[in-house]
C-alpha cells in the first residue's frame, strides 16, 4: 500500500456533533465542509463506535455529490483519538492503533483513524493520524502529582498546539526546535502547553480535570471539596465524569457553554456572567504565568489560539496579566484541518518518517 502521484489529500475531523472534511492540493485548501449531525440522528447509536458507518456514509456521499473521486487522493488523514502516551508525529493507522481506540472511544475523535483507514483501504493508499491528544513529551518533574500512584498526564490539544507553535516560530524566523513558547488553546476545553525547544515538556490535562476551567470543563478543583462532592451520594460515576468533562466550567455556572450567549449576558449587566467570564481569563493567565517559571523566564513568545481567541475583549483580559512575560501572538480559531494535512505532507515529501504505533 503506498501513495499516488495525485497531490490531493483528504482530511477528516470527527467532532461531537459534526464531521469536518477538507480537501487540500498540497498545502492549499480547495474544499472544506462541516457535516452537522442532529442529536436525533446520533441518539440512534448507543456508543461513539456505533456511529462509524453513519459518518462514513455521510462523507462518501458528500464527496460523490461534490465531484471528488476517491482514486484522486494520495492519502487520507484523520484526527487522532485517545491513545497511550506517544511522541508527537504522523502515525500510520494500523490494527494496534484501532484496538486501542476501541477501548478509549468516549470522544468522537476516536473515529478519525477508523474513517481514514476504511476510505484509504478502498483505494489502496495509506491512512494517517497526526499529533493525537495523547502526545506525551512531558519532563519527569512535570509528572509528579503529589500523591504516589497518581501521575500527571499529557492529554491536550496537541494537533493545534503543535501547528501554531511551528507557525509562531516561523513568524520569528526561528526553528521550532530552538524556540521556547507557551501556547494556550482556548476552546471548549483549555490547554496551556510549555513548548521547550520543540517539545511540550509540561501541559495541563485538558480533558479530565486540570488547569483552568473552560466553557464545558471543570478544570482543576479543590481536592478535599471534590472528594466530599463525589461522596455526597447525589452523583453516579457517569454523572461525575460528565460534570468534569462535558458539563462543568461555564456551562455549570451559567447554563450554557456558548460564549456568544455569555458575552450577551455580560453586556446585559449580568453580574454572575461577568464574574465567570473574567475568572476564566484570570485562571488562564495564571496558568500561563506558571509556565514561564518552567522555562526560567526565557520565553520567546506566548501564543493564544482556539475559538475564544476570536474574542478581543477576552484576549485583552489575559493580555493585561501576562504581557510582562513575553510578546503575545494571537492565532484565532483552530488550525486542525491544515495541521492534519501538513503532518501528512511532511511524510509524503520525505521531510519526516511516518511512525508506527506499537
Amino acid at each position: 500500500m503506498g501513495t499516488r502521484k495525485s497531490r490531493l489529500i483528504l482530511a477528516i475531523n470527527p467532532g461531537s456533533t459534526s464531521t469536518k472534511i477538507a480537501v487540500y492540493d498540497k498545502d492549499k485548501q480547495i474544499y472544506l465542509k462541516e457535516i452537522n449531525h442532529t442529536l436525533q440522528d446520533l441518539s440512534k447509536y448507543a456508543t461513539i463506535m456505533d456511529q462509524l458507518d453513519f459518518r462514513k456514509l455521510n462523507i462518501l456521499n458528500l464527496l460523490k455529490n461534490t465531484g471528488f473521486s476517491l482514486d484522486t487522493f494520495a492519502c487520507i488523514v484523520g484526527r487522532g483519538g485517545r491513545l497511550k502516551p506517544i511522541p508527537a508525529g504522523t502515525y500510520v493507522v494500523n490494527e494496534t492503533m484501532l484496538r486501542e481506540l476501541r477501548k478509549n472511544s468516549e470522544h468522537a475523535s476516536s473515529l478519525g483513524a477508523f474513517l481514514a483507514k476504511d476510505i484509504a483501504d478502498r483505494i489502496g493508499v495509506r491512512s494517517y493520524v497526526v499529533d493525537p491528544i495523547s502526545v506525551d513529551e512531558m519532563d519527569e518533574l512535570a509528572r509528579i502529582s503529589g500523591m504516589p500512584g497518581i501521575k500527571r498526564e499529557s492529554i491536550f490539544h496537541a494537533l493545534n498546539q503543535k501547528a501554531v507553535a511551528r507557525r509562531a516560530a516561523a513568524a520569528m524566523n526561528r526553528p521550532y526546535n530552538r524556540t521556547n513558547l507557551i501556547v494556550a488553546h482556548l476552546g471548549g476545553g483549555i490547554s496551556v502547553g510549555i513548548h521547550k525547544k520543540g517539545k511540550v515538556v509540561d501541559v495541563n490535562n485538558a480533558l479530565c480535570g486540570d488547569g483552568p476551567f473552560a466553557p464545558t470543563r471543570s478544570g482543576g478543583l479543590p481536592v478535599w471539596a471534590c472528594i466530599e462532592y463525589a461522596r455526597s451520594g447525589k452523583y453516579t460515576l457517569d454523572d461525575l465524569k460528565k460534570n468534569i468533562m462535558n458539563q462543568g466550567g461555564v456551562a455549570a455556572y451559567l447554563g450554557t457553554e456558548d460564549m456568544k450567549i455569555v458575552k450577551e449576558m455580560v453586556r446585559q449587566g449580568d453580574r454572575k456572567a461577568r464574574i465567570v467570564y473574567q475568572a476564566m481569563a484570570y485562571q488562564i493567565a495564571k496558568e500561563i504565568s506558571a509556565g514561564a517559571a518552567v522555562l526560567f523566564g526565557k520565553v520567546d513568545a506566548i501564543v493564544l489560539t482556539g475559538g475564544l481567541a476570536r474574542d478581543k475583549e477576552f484576549v485583552d483580559l489575559i493580555r493585561k496579566r501576562i504581557k510582562f512575560i513575553a510578546r503575545i501572538l494571537v492565532y484565532p480559531g483552530n488550525n486542525e484541518m491544515k495541521a492534519l494535512v501538513q503532518g501528512a505532507l511532511r511524510v509524503l515529501c520525505s521531510k519526516e518518517k511516518a511512525k508506527e504505533y506499537i
